[in-house]
């Protein structure tokens, strides 16, 4: 045996040192500190306890401004590891994805973890397989709401010509369609620049969000129109996923289900904080908000999006408590 495998073989014996150590790349579109990309460093550290250090994973947040649609791709092709997107992202190629996306269907952030972490949710992140991606758990958002920059919106007819900045989505864009309004398909990281110079009138996203982005310095009119919940899912490469070994495999996804506790206490505890933030910036939470109006306008969009028959059943068990 040459001397450097020799000197090699008694540092791992004698160190402890790991071998064959892999570090895999995760990427995300918002900041360090926000709670999707915190569970991810959780995640890591996990791996590291359970493999000696032998897997780890290095978490890159909001700095290199990438949009979901780009860290999708990257995740698909193999130059990435592991992303974490919104799901409305995947409603194009994965019909089911379609599903906790759809406007008003889920009633609370209670009722979104029932679906998520029961059989409709293993059913979801399975149909991601077959698009060169391996779900691994759901890290979900609380109730969308509308903000808006010029004026309150009170009711579905406010949004008629408006500007919309939806997610890269049919469903997204259906929706707002259907409220009247002029849809604008826009990464994250532009959301802020088209507030401000007028490209967009509006957005949506949850209370924490809405912090997060720096959103509500510019868009003053929050509106608590909760009309939807779609989550955020990490996705890892199938192609890199085929070149583990089980027993990686299976410590992957056992970091991942464990992280989403985490992800959760995070989350609450980022919606709570925000909260009384909107409060002190003297930001208009929009009073004597006609909810019916828009449930009015966005239930009709059911049919359009449940051609799929896959898809209706898996609705019709999300309404019947299944």
């Amino acid at each position: 045996m040459p001397v450097v495998r020799v000197l090699l073989f008694v540092a791992v014996v004698f160190t402890g040192l790991p071998c064959h150590a892999r570090d895999f790349r995760s990427a995300d579109v918002y900041a360090f500190d926000y709670p999707t990309v915190q569970a991810v460093v959780q995640m890591d550290k996990l791996l590291r306890e359970r493999t000696r250090g032998r897997l780890r994973i290095d978490p890159i947040g909001f700095d290199d401004r990438n949009s979901e649609t780009f860290l999708l791709a990257q995740v698909r092709a193999g130059m990435l590891d592991m992303a974490r997107i919104n799901l409305a992202v995947l409603n194009r190629t994965a019909p089911a994805t379609i599903v906790p996306t759809l406007p008003f269907l889920l009633k609370s952030t209670a009722h979104l973890r029932q679906v998520l972490d029961g059989p409709i949710g293993t059913e979801i992140l399975d149909a991601l397989e077959p698009q060169g991606l391996i779900g691994l758990a759901f890290f979900d958002s609380g109730p969308r709401s509308l903000y808006s920059v010029k004026k309150p919106i009170r009711q579905a007819s406010d949004l008629k010509g408006m500007k919309v900045r939806v997610q890269q989505s049919d469903v997204w864009s259906n929706m707002m369609r259907a409220l009247g309004a002029e849809p604008v398909a826009m990464p994250q990281d532009r959301v802020m620049a088209g507030l401000q110079s007028g490209l967009l009138d509006a957005s949506d996203s949850d209370w924490s969000s809405y912090i997060a982005t720096g959103h509500y310095r510019v868009a003053r009119h929050y509106s608590p129109t909760e009309h939807a919940m779609s989550p955020g899912v990490l996705v890892f490469s199938k192609r890199i996923w085929e070149e583990l070994s089980k027993d990686d495999q299976a410590a992957l996804r056992g970091v991942a289900r464990d992280s989403v506790r985490t992800f959760r206490t995070l989350q609450d505890d980022a919606e709570a904080a925000s909260r009384p933030i909107v409060g002190a910036s003297g930001i208009e939470i929009v009073a004597n908000l006609d909810k019916k109006s828009f449930v009015d306008a966005m239930l009709p969009l059911y049919p359009i999006a449940l051609e799929n028959a896959r898809v209706r059943t898996m609705v019709a068990r999300v309404q019947a408590g299944n």
